[in-house]
């Protein structure tokens, strides 16, 4: 069970609740909570004017709202801005949202009745998911579109997922045992204002990424003792030189992941030096770590923030501010996507190198009976347009803003689009990488597997069990499917790490 507390989580603990794990509201948040709510409670008695309590929102900032509509306000908030468009986000994409939004308000600065953060812990812990479009979010006023179909649910209405189906939210809450929420004075608005979308997505993509670049590594390491690699340059005498946090660490790797291997060489034994691709590895494997430990520092500080506008202090003051604003996701998103692409794009080359027999003394394309064969040929050009889209999507949603609310929210971040394109490139790189993963072990087998390090004999044992050598022509997706896999699943990784004697 995890937490929910106000405190900041780790990826790791929201990947758990995304994937189906408990949560419980700690005791200190709960008092917390019933103070927040007690200091809203009495500035409504003494009908003070508060943005969003006793007034409209956004450019109706100035509309005050008469107490015997404070409940109809907030209810008008929720059916008014849920308004997204497209395909659903995931489940468990949903989840660490509402888990993200649920401890954002368990700081007690929301002015919330406890019952509503119970109520979004009931719908995690009885397996109910709203049901929420992907667009719609331009990540300022929070994600306000996402949020509002969530909390829709909250309230018996629109759609929800339960037992593996679609349903009507009021249905769902029934045959999961939850009565619908009836808001009162600023509940709509807590439970909308914050860029909690946004980062249960970038959550997600940064665990998947982390993945991803310990299993670059290691397929780098196969690649590598394909083609003879000159392991000099890994040296950490040369890397401590340039001391950035990433690279050390990768190239640390990769003297663990090659060591043993009787298919490597030295400077001058086959080649002078090689080429980027394989000499600056650690350079730029090490950027990605960077990028990836950036993001992760930048989202697990949003997960124990308090978001919402206005927000109650401890003095008993309630103050306007913008920390629903998600500039910092936003550019945190958009470095994690650029860094990815450099992860399959040096991954694509690598495939290119093995393919070409100039580069690699293999046969063309890793054909038996070349010509008769095209072997592993549109492998890479599966890879090369695989990079390529990420390319595309890799270009800055952080540096866009359309103003909205009639010039009141007049500069945006687009939050929530950068996080779904380091999600999409995080797929795509997953996809070059299966695709160098099978190209290095049909590489290996014009060599001799026997004479990979320990390390790399366990990650070429764990593809040949699904995956055989390609002998003559053959569907081969299914085989990049099954790499694929066993890279996302974390199973390479984890295979790996033992054989190896290091976490990765």
């Amino acid at each position: 069970m995890v937490l929910v507390d106000g405190k900041p989580k780790t990826i790791e603990e929201i990947v758990r609740v995304a994937e189906g794990v408990e949560v419980a509201v700690s005791p200190e948040a709960r008092e917390r909570i019933l103070s927040s709510r007690r200091i809203v409670e009495d500035m409504v008695a003494e009908g003070r004017k508060i943005y969003g309590i006793t007034t409209g929102f956004g450019k109706f900032a100035d509309a005050a709202i008469s107490l015997s509509d404070l409940r109809k306000l907030q209810h008008n908030l929720i059916v008014s801005h849920a308004v997204g468009t497209g395909d659903e986000f995931s489940v468990p994409e949903v989840r660490a949202a509402m888990f993200l939004r649920a401890n954002a308000l368990a700081k007690g600065n929301s002015g919330v009745r406890i019952e509503t953060v119970e109520r979004l812990v009931s719908l995690l812990n009885r397996g109910v998911t709203p049901v929420v479009p992907q667009k719609g979010s331009v990540g300022a006023s929070g994600d306000l579109a996402p949020l509002a179909h969530v909390a829709l649910v909250l309230l018996g209405m629109g759609m929800a997922r339960f037992r593996g189906e679609v349903m009507p939210g009021d249905k769902a809450l029934s045959l999961a045992g939850i009565e619908p929420l009836h808001l009162e004075a600023k509940e709509g608005l807590a439970l909308t204002n914050g860029v909690q979308m946004t980062a249960a997505v970038l959550a997600l993509a940064i665990h998947a990424g982390e993945i991803l670049a310990r299993s670059a590594d290691i397929v780098a390491s196969l690649t590598g003792q394909a083609l003879s690699v000159i392991t000099d340059a890994y040296c950490e005498d040369i890397v401590r030189l340039r001391p950035h946090a990433g690279a050390p660490e990768a190239a640390a790797n990769l003297r663990a992941l090659l060591d043993g291997s009787r298919m490597t060489s030295r400077s001058g034994e086959v080649r002078i030096q090689d080429a980027y691709t394989l000499r600056c590895i650690p350079q730029v494997h090490g950027a990605v770590r960077q990028a990836l430990a950036h993001a992760r520092s930048v989202v697990e500080i949003e997960s124990g923030s308090a978001t919402d506008n206005p927000l109650v202090l401890e003095d008993g003051r309630v103050v306007s501010g913008g920390n629903f604003h998600g500039q910092p996701l936003a550019v945190a998103a958009d470095y994690l996507s650029l860094s990815l692409c450099s992860l399959g794009n040096i991954s694509e080359r690598r495939v290119f190198r093995l393919f070409d027999p100039a580069s690699s003394g293999l046969p063309l394309f890793l054909a038996r009976e070349g010509g008769l064969n095209s072997g592993l040929m549109m492998l890479q050009y599966t890879a090369a347009a695989l990079c390529s889209e990420c390319k595309v999507l890799a270009h800055p949603a952080s540096v866009d803003t359309i103003p909205t609310s009639a010039g009141q929210e007049d500069h945006v971040s687009m939050s929530t689009i950068a996080a779904r394109k380091a999600r999409e490139i995080a797929s795509n790189v997953a996809t070059v990488l299966a695709i160098e993963y099978v190209s290095a072990c049909q590489a290996v087998d014009f060599r001799d597997p026997s004479l990979l390090s320990p390390a790399g004999k366990a990650a070429y044992d764990l593809l040949r069990a699904e995956v055989s050598p390609v002998l003559e022509d053959r569907e081969m997706m299914g085989d990049v499917e099954k790499a694929r896999e066993l890279i996302v699943s974390g199973a390479l990784v984890e295979a790996v790490s033992r054989a190896s004697g290091r976490i990765l």
